[in-house]
């Protein structure tokens, strides 16, 4: 797993562990059943005012380098920050300042990273958004009444939560990725949200313990037993990983076995060791077009490794967007983030909302077929590096993918 992943997953997890009781199972075209309704975390007193401007450098490793999330700079002068403020993360609570580049608009690059890219939204138009299909997301509390994705939610429940836990940022930006409105790649697929914590704080350390998740899984399997044929559950979302040293690790891993079994994908930062499949996460330039493949190259926590030795990416790897992305912040049900920097969590919903649109187009597809024909029908592109060219693939081409699967 690599750090940056570990720093998102570890960012907002909980101190204080609780357990919420399991809602009933809900049937179909039921109300939602949602267990409780966390509230919108503030992120003002992380920042506050600020006095200057957090540098950004390319040779660090250190993630969250210029976070100015809900912070105030309208007292800063940035007109020559260009550099560092495309590097940022922010989002709809920061207070921009009036002197700022020239060319850099937070407004349209929060557009920009709205855009799942890759002109999914072309497929939207042609009708394929996941409707009929049912995506499950196993994560950190949800902001569950954010307009990106209140339609679409089925099931809100919580397992090892304190029962008082805000909404954290990972769910939100998770769920929006998958199914949300206008940020989502399935935006009409139903959406089943467990909230979970994997493991717990202890002596100053954090404890993994995926018995939880493991108990996530197993509950997923159980709603889908009492839906429809034509509404099952057909992917699970966990943007997480786990290795064998860590507790629970027997448990999960027969809890995606039994997912298997039962027809469900499982994406996971494990999905390797799960079903034998290769990903990785694309960078993007701030203000570059999502739409164009160009536009793409390896994303900025594993960019460096790549231009060393670009044989360490295997043929067989698909690529996905990560980087850049606006997603729904968990400030408010109509606040939206972008980061500038992803990690495999943003990349593993966008797998399984690419996999709900799949099982539109053919409800027989299984993730072998959709991992390969996502393969065949992946572009290559050029990349122009200090001199050097480099062949870059295979980048996924949703529409190419889905035609596939329609002929």
């Amino acid at each position: 797993m690599n750090k940056l992943l570990k720093g998102l997953a570890l960012l907002s997890i909980l101190l204080l562990v609780g357990c919420t009781k399991a809602q009933p199972v809900v049937e179909t075209e039921a109300k939602p059943s949602i267990s409780r309704y966390p509230s919108a975390i503030f992120f003002g007193d992380l920042h506050g005012k600020l006095d200057a401007l957090p540098k950004y450098d390319p040779n660090s490793s250190e993630n969250w380098q210029v976070d100015i999330r809900s912070a105030d700079l309208s007292s800063l002068d940035l007109q020559d920050s260009l550099y560092d403020l495309l590097h940022a993360d922010f989002d709809s609570v920061t207070r921009w300042p009036d002197k700022l580049p020239q060319g850099f608009d937070p407004a349209q690059i929060m557009e920009l990273g709205k855009d799942p890219g890759l002109n999914i939204r072309e497929l939207h138009k042609q009708g394929i958004t996941g409707k009929g299909v049912s995506i499950a997301i196993i994560d950190q509390p949800l902001l569950v009444d954010h307009k990106e994705y209140v339609d679409r939610i089925q099931l809100y429940e919580e397992i090892n939560i304190r029962r008082n836990a805000e909404a954290q940022m990972h769910g939100p930006a998770v769920a929006s990725i998958a199914v949300g409105e206008t940020v989502g790649v399935a935006p009409e697929a139903k959406l089943y949200y467990i909230a979970q914590m994997n493991g717990a704080y202890k002596d100053g350390s954090f404890d993994w313990d995926f018995t939880s998740l493991a108990k996530s899984i197993d509950r997923i399997l159980e709603v889908n037993k009492s839906l429809p044929k034509d509404k099952k559950i057909r992917v699970i979302s966990i943007s997480v990983g786990w290795s064998p040293e860590q507790k629970g690790y027997k448990e999960v891993t027969e809890a995606v076995e039994n997912a298997k079994k039962a027809g469900i994908f499982v994406v996971s930062s494990s999905l390797q060791e799960t079903h034998g499949l290769r990903f990785q996460g694309l960078g993007r330039d701030s203000l570059s077009n999502p739409n164009d493949f160009n536009a793409y190259k390896p994303g900025e926590f594993w960019a460096k490794r790549y231009y060393d030795d670009p044989s360490r990416l295997a043929q067989d790897t698909l690529l996905v967007p990560m980087d850049s992305r606006c997603t729904a912040s968990p400030t408010g049900k109509e606040d939206y983030v972008f980061y500038s920097s992803g990690g495999w969590s943003w990349s593993i919903p966008y797998i399984a909302g690419l996999y709900a649109l799949s099982c539109q187009a053919d409800p027989s597809i299984t993730p072998d077929v959709f991992w390969q024909k996502a393969l065949d029908t992946g572009k290559t592109i050029d990349i122009l590096k200090d001199g050097k060219t480099y062949k870059f693939g295979k980048i996924v081409d949703p529409v190419e993918l889905i035609k596939s699967l329609e002929k």
